[in-house]
């Protein structure tokens, strides 16, 4: 016998699709799957969200629509100082246009790249933030739970 939709709930070891949206506590949108059109998997108990966050997913069911606000230690993190390093301009090539808000990759040494955000430039020196770009902030989370699996 199959679960209908009314018994499937979303438990600690759930994947979850659903659709995302994170905001802002003033209201705008940070990122959101309805831009794509695509749903995101979400697997609860994975260790990849906050024990606050899995909370409010918990025991929600298919078609639930949840929205939650979580402060940045449940959310994306604090920022953390030692992420913010200083550069000096010569080290970005020439052929990037650095501009304030402006996203860069950086290779790091063990291969892959790390996006870094310039915060600040100034004469020669360039703030380069490491941390998530949501980190610090307290955000609002709404969630449409679209299909659960085991």
């Amino acid at each position: 016998m199959t679960d209908s939709v009314e018994d499937r709930i979303v438990t600690s070891h759930s994947r979850v699709l659903a659709d995302i949206t994170v905001k802002l506590k003033d209201g705008s949108v940070a990122d959101s799957t309805k831009v794509t059109g695509k749903p995101s998997w979400l697997v609860i108990g994975d260790g990849s969200f906050s024990e606050a966050f899995e909370a409010f997913v918990i025991g929600a069911r298919e078609n639930d629509s949840l929205t939650f606000e979580l402060p940045p230690e449940d959310a994306f993190g604090l920022s953390i100082p030692d992420n913010i390093h200083f550069m000096d301009i010569s080290q970005f090539p020439q052929d990037i246009e650095l501009a304030k808000g402006a996203i860069v990759a950086f290779a790091q040494p063990a291969g892959g790249e790390i996006p870094g955000i310039i915060r600040e430039i100034q004469d020669t020196s360039v703030t380069v933030d490491f941390n998530h770009p949501l980190a610090g902030e307290t955000v609002v989370f709404e969630i449409e739970i679209k299909q659960i699996a085991a």
